[in-house]
């Protein structure tokens, strides 16, 4: 009997030791799936205007494949917020053609992935996925002060905020402005108009070198020519009596 309880007692405290180690242990870590951009933001919020223009024009798809590809070297992505969205003009996305929406989404991404202390060694004008910025088409300068970075384009000035997200694959920035390129938005304003030949005068000007002389000059003479016809008229009616 002495035996038995003796196998029973070890039974149970080896159970026991075996169900603390148990459950002591770390559960097993979730294989993690494929980066995707939208993923990402929508986890953050307030970037619901960035991710329709990402998924409108197919960039989302497109920078999803290089993340996953074993030849990618990063990406970085500037992602305006829903309020730098509602700040453009009205009518500024409407406006533009689904080429330009397209490069209007790659201006906002670097073929590659740039860290925040890399931001105070890069060399501008950085090139972005919509074109190379020495053209002078798709300017993106980087200037950094410590904690702060400010972005460039030569048509607005932003900033980024902070980030979004960071793997060793992937950097997303938040920026307070929709970064608009220069290709695109350069000429706000259309140039005046060249004069027509002959050089017109402003309505209510003198022309250049007058003193107004001329029109007190033209009233002499039509009452010349008046008092003129009035003789003549006058002498033709007299011989008429005759």
């Amino acid at each position: 009997m002495a035996t038995s309880r003796t196998f029973n007692a070890s039974n149970l405290f080896i159970f026991f030791l075996v169900m603390a180690t148990t459950n002591g242990q770390a559960p097993a870590p979730t294989p993690s799936g494929p980066t995707n951009i939208t993923a990402v933001l929508e986890k953050a919020g307030q970037f619901t205007m960035f991710i329709r223009l990402l998924k409108s024009t197919q960039a989302a798809d497109q920078i999803n494949t290089q993340l996953n590809s074993s030849s990618s070297q990063g990406l970085t992505v500037f992602a305006p917020t829903d309020n730098a969205f509602s700040s453009l003009k009205s009518g500024t996305l409407n406006s533009l053609s689904d080429q330009q929406k397209v490069q209007l989404v790659q201006f906002h991404v670097l073929p590659t992935l740039l860290t925040m202390p890399q931001f105070q060694t890069v060399s501008n004008p950085l090139r972005t996925q919509a074109g190379d910025g020495q053209n002078g088409k798709f300017p993106l300068n980087i200037t950094s002060s410590g904690n702060q970075v400010n972005i460039t384009t030569g048509v607005v000035s932003a900033t980024v905020a902070n980030s979004v997200y960071s793997d060793k694959q992937l950097a997303v920035y938040q920026v307070d402005q929709v970064l608009l390129p220069l290709a695109m938005f350069g000429s706000s304003s259309a140039p005046a108009p060249a004069p027509e030949k002959g050089g017109l005068v402003s309505k209510g000007s003198a022309p250049s070198g007058d003193d107004g002389g001329d029109s007190t000059d033209s009233s002499d003479t039509e009452r010349i020519r008046y008092w003129l016809i009035s003789t003549m008229a006058a002498i033709a009616a007299s011989s008429l009596w005759i």
